[in-house]
């Protein structure tokens, strides 16, 4: 029976007892077997034994293990008596461990947990906030309705505590107590609304939630709360701030006039002419009304504004979705580059942030014109990445970039992807319609399409041709009988059947190809697929009715053949036909209309976004994902006719002045506090020109004095036991606040000493603000010489013409110079007819381009054995795609794993020992891998077309492995894309020494074309050129480091044999190459 033990440290060393993560011994029970560690009886008899301890040192070991476990998802319930026990533990490190182990089992193991239930209560009186934060987490984890009323009790305690750290926890635990039992609601609201009051932010972010959560539709709360939420936004951690932008987001569509009335108002100018005076002036009123922007919304826009620099790509959507809902629409375009940036990240943030890019296109073209080029479609994205960046391209396309957008089309056609291909035709199909001038183009080059040897190409293009054709049919009854010719050929159901309607649609245009057409379909009625019977029963019933003479006969076999088809559709849908077009007896009223029923005038179909109908979901939510509505969604309300009272957002700073007056101090203070109670009645009397923000950030900063006054000693006791709470409100910095920061920290140092004036404080609040406006504008400054600098670069490598081809490998998205303005022209020009042309897909180019690999998996290999590496393992692989560190690099992803129990630090490469002319690109040094971690690093080698060994030093902080790299010749190359044409004219430059050949014999199913194309592909990283013999397949590729072309032909012959030819300027490549070719394709 073998053991179902697992190592969890290694062997301490010296006369210590047996580590856990020992093998089960032979006397192990075969009934133990059932549970992950009673295989192990003397494992856990080790740990219980530990956890029994008198030491600390025995106790505080075995926890540290037990939480290991955890957290590698493991179980440890059995050791719940055991670690209950310690919860009372004095040690400080005991106990943290002990909470973090029941917050996991507490729910699982409710009875044990509830009989420690008093020793939770007395630690949440601990003097350590830890502790209390932790008890207050274990007690809202047993989900047993009996304890609600504890529960509420230590939620309300939790929420007075002086710590924030544990009032965030409070916080939390609102969710979990409203789940268990919402009858507690009321109770629960008063609890936020007090934290709300809160000033603290690392309490902000957790109080809104649990406002979402409970009491999403009680606005009231927020209004005393907005001006702080606003200021407090940019200190607040990340999770916060995504939280509360989007309570703020549906705060401001509730409170706040339409800022996009201003362009509707502006249209009534002509209707002016003919108004009396009196109704001018009522709609110059309505008119004025809309440009003053209420305060308070122009401080949530200008707050939120610093974080779409964050690092978080959650907070950036989130900002971006609030300026798309809530700001002006000629503000929102700054938001477009902020999304441009996000694109760099993983493929799930793109597939997320293009959803959102896609439906804000369709609306707002103009945010996105000058960032087209970030959303060409790179070779290294996943297909849904590529459909998204296609419906893009598709809103964004107008009369002066559709040339650019039709040649990009032209080349993603190509594609490998065959669902990207098809989507793309469909693209080409839809810019057909959107712009009329390109209409005929497109069809044209949709027809040349037809043609191609790959049949989902081919299906795709006559789909969308019948519906291009619904909308102009009159003019392209050749076309029609082109594809009635292609009906031999095509067997894909959707397309046979879109070819089959057009038919009979136009049966009257084409009277000689139509009854032809069904005689050929009538003898395979029944090997058809259902939708393709559907339409030739259909196109039996038009030709029945519009030439009975010759089609009589056969419409009548088939209405026969249907009567008895397995599929009951087909069976009704014959009894349908034959009782209306055939006369007799039964024959009701409708059969005198079955001409104008079956040949009836049929609507075009619209060729629209599916991302249309998604703009009524908030962006950035699960249910504009899904575009449907997900349980918790809360809807964005309408824009009010009527701004409700501003006033509600007041605070009323004069009662929280007299509360902080000392008592001994009263008298002699009383013309300071009449001074300012005067100055506060100014204030009330101007509200509507003072400017929020200060005032706010005044209120925010006497209140937040008001509780640093009693929260004095709380700092001077508990400063050393807050490292976490601090930690993780530093980390959650913006940028944008940088100087203000540390202002904020020196303000809170000295309230905790002395009491400041609330003139004093507010001008602190201002300072800070300022600063941080100043330093957000010296951040654009040096980004804006920075994007200056590269359009410099830019316009630099343009003088070469080799890098002009390359236009979907083109990573500088920022250089708003090179793209095209999106100005109306009324006719098209000669040049654009030219590029337009260029849509004819029947090879004619010249030009030679690198073209997107065919996917095979990648073969991985050993770099750095673990046993040789001390622990550390390396492996690494040949991407195959462009390298981004160098155009003459080959790109070699190297993934690094760490198999000890102890983190790897300062893991860079070394010494380089490189044959001459090699160069290497090494990656960032890495500071260091966790324990059982891994990451993949990128590195660039130019191996100068040879097949020598790169060899340097991986190294640690502690050792260095001497590494070698010794590429496959095949990944030497890049897959060319050229017509045949250009195949045969290059191969006949590159005859007699630049040509090397070989006989293979191999099996006759050995050469069947995708048998051949995938050893080929397997072994070497070349294109697939279109060839039109059968017999012969061609491949092209170039060498990554000279740019010299490398051409393979495989011609069967007779029999079973086939000639292997090579031709390249790089002979001892080529001969290298044929070498590894030749018993690929000879083994069966």
């Amino acid at each position: 029976m073998s053991s179902n033990s697992f190592a969890y440290n290694e062997q301490s060393g010296g006369g210590e007892a047996t580590e856990l993560g020992q093998e089960a011994t032979s006397t192990i029970s075969p009934s133990g077997a059932f549970g992950l560690f009673s295989s192990d009886m003397k494992k856990n008899e080790d740990l219980k034994q530990m956890l029994e301890s008198n030491k600390d040192s025995a106790k505080l070991d075995a926890m540290k293990r037990i939480v290991g476990m955890i957290a590698k998802g493991k179980n440890a319930s059995e050791l719940f008596p055991a670690v209950v026990k310690n919860v009372a533990s004095k040690n400080i490190e005991i106990k943290k461990l002990v909470y973090v182990y029941l917050v996991r089992y507490a729910e699982e193991q409710q009875d044990l947990a509830l009989l420690s239930i008093s020793t939770f209560q007395r630690a949440l009186k601990d003097p350590n906030q830890l502790i209390r934060a932790s008890a207050l987490r274990v007690l809202s984890s047993i989900r047993v309705p009996i304890i609600v009323p504890i529960m509420m009790l230590a939620i309300k305690e939790a929420s007075a505590d002086l710590s924030p750290y544990v009032r965030k926890n409070a916080a939390h635990a609102i969710q979990k107590l409203y789940s268990l039992d919402p009858e507690q609601k009321e109770m629960l609201i008063e609890i936020i609304e007090k934290l709300l009051k809160d000033k603290s932010t690392l309490v902000a972010g957790s109080v809104v939630m649990a406002f979402e959560e409970v009491c999403p539709d009680r606005i009231d709360l927020i209004h005393k709360n907005y001006r702080k939420l606003c200021n407090l936004l940019v200190d607040v951690e990340e999770w916060g701030q995504v939280v509360i932008i989007h309570m703020l987001t549906r705060y401001a569509r509730t409170q706040f006039v339409s800022p996009w009335r201003q362009g509707d108002v502006l249209e009534d100018n002509e209707k002016d002419f003919y108004d009396s005076d009196e109704e001018q002036k009522e709609k110059a009123d309505k008119r004025k009304r809309p440009y003053a922007m209420d305060p308070d919304h122009r401080l949530l826009i200008r707050n939120t504004k610093p974080l779409l620099q964050s690092r978080n790509a959650a907070v950036v959507m989130a900002v971006a979705q609030l300026y798309w809902h809530i700001a002006p629409k000629s503000e929102a375009g700054i938001i477009s580059k902020s999304l441009v940036r996000l694109l760099r990240s993983n493929r799930e943030v793109q597939y997320i942030v293009l959803q959102n890019i896609a439906t804000m296109s369709i609306q707002r073209k103009g945010m996105f014109e000058p960032y087209l080029k970030s959303f060409y479609v790179r070779s290294t994205d996943a297909t849904m990445i590529k459909i998204l960046k296609l419906e893009i391209l598709t809103n964004l396309a107008n009369e002066a970039n559709i040339s650019t957008l039709l040649r990009e089309f032209q080349t993603y056609v190509k594609s490998q992807d065959k669902q990207f291909a098809a989507a793309t035709i469909q693209t080409i199909g839809r810019c057909a319609t959107s712009i009329t001038e390109v209409s005929d183009t497109c069809l044209n080059g949709l027809v040349c399409l037809l043609s191609n040897r790959d049949e989902i190409v081919v299906a795709e293009s006559v789909v969308v041709i019948k519906k291009l054709l619904q909308m102009q049919p009159m003019q392209h009854g050749e076309i029609i009988k082109h594809m009635a010719k292609l009906l031999d050929s095509i067997t894909v159901p959707v397309a046979r059947a879109s070819i089959l309607w057009l038919i009979g649609e136009n049966c009257e245009r084409v009277p000689k190809i139509a009854p032809d057409v069904l005689r050929k379909t009538a003898k395979s009625f029944t090997s058809e697929d259902d939708l393709v019977k559907l339409q030739i029963l259909n196109l039996g019933a038009k030709l029945y009715l519009t030439n009975s003479k010759q089609t009589k006969l056969l419409t009548q076999y088939i209405l026969n053949l249907g009567k008895y088809d397995q599929n009951y559709d087909i069976r009704d849908r014959t009894r349908f036909i034959r009782q209306l077009i055939v006369p007799n007896e039964k024959s009701g009223a409708l059969s005198k209309y079955a001409k104008k029923i079956f040949l009836a005038q049929k609507p075009a179909p619209l060729l629209e976004s599916p991302f249309k109908d998604r703009d009524h979901f908030q962006l950035g939510t699960l249910s504009h994902t899904l575009n449907t509505k997900a349980t918790g969604y809360l809807e964005l309300s309408n824009w009010p006719e009527v701004a409700p009272d501003p006033s509600v957002r007041n605070v009323e700073v004069i009662e929280l002045a007299k509360e902080w007056t000392p008592a001994g101090k009263a008298k002699k203070e009383n013309p300071d506090k009449k001074f300012y109670s005067e100055s506060e009645e100014e204030e009330d009397s101007s509200e509507s020109s003072s400017d929020s923000e200060s005032e706010s950030g005044s209120e925010s900063g006497e209140d937040e004095e008001d509780d640093r006054s009693g929260d004095s000693a709380e700092d001077s006791g508990e400063s050393g036991s807050e490292p976490e709470a601090g930690k993780g409100r530093a980390a959650t910095r913006s940028r944008a606040r940088g100087r203000g920061d540390s202002k904020d920290v020196d303000k809170e140092k000295e309230n905790s000493k002395t009491s400041e004036s609330s003139s004093g404080e507010s001008s602190s609040i201002e300072e800070s603000s300022s600063d941080s406006e100043s330093e957000s504008e010296s951040e654009s400054e040096s980004e804006s010489r920075k994007v200056t600098k590269e359009k410099e670069k830019k316009t630099k490598q343009e003088r070469n013409p080799l890098t002009k081809d390359v236009s979907l490998l083109d990573l500088d998205d920022f250089n708003l110079v090179s793209t095209p303005v999106a100005l109306p022209t009324p006719a098209l020009s000669p040049s654009l007819i030219a590029d337009l042309e260029g849509l004819n897909l029947s090879a004619t180019s010249s030009v030679i381009s690198v073209s997107t690999p065919v996917f095979v998996p990648g073969k991985t290999h050993v770099l750095l054995h673990r046993m040789s590496g001390k622990g550390l393992a390396a492996h690494y692989f040949f991407p195959r795609q462009p390298c981004i560190f160098g155009d003459k690099m080959v790109s070699v992803q190297i993934t690094l794993n760490n198999t000890t129990d102890q983190k790897i630090e300062n893991i860079h490469v070394g010494g380089k020992k490189l044959p001459m002319g090699m160069q290497m690109h090494v990656f960032n040094p890495i500071e260091s891998l966790e324990p059982a971690g891994s990451i993949t690093v990128s590195m660039g080698i130019d191996f100068c077309d040879s097949t020598q060994t790169a060899s340097f030093q991986l190294c640690t902080k502690d050792d260095c492995f001497s590494v070698n790299i010794q590429p496959p010749v095949g990944e030497l190359l890049l897959p060319v894309a050229m017509s045949e044409k250009d195949f045969k004219k290059e191969q006949g430059m590159l005859s007699g020494m630049n040509e090397t050949s070989t006989t293979i014999i191999a099996a006759p199913q050995n050469f069947a074309s995708s048998v051949i194309l995938q050893k080929i592909v397997n072994v070497a990283n070349v294109g697939v050129v279109p060839s039109g013999q059968d017999n012969i397949h061609r491949f092209a590729a170039k060498t990554v480091h000279s740019g010299s072309l490398m051409l393979v032909t495989v011609e069967l012959k007779e029999g079973s044999t086939a000639q292997l030819i090579i031709n390249t300027e790089k002979t001892v490549i080529g001969s290298v190459l044929l070498r590894e070719l030749k018993p690929v394709l000879s083994q069966g």
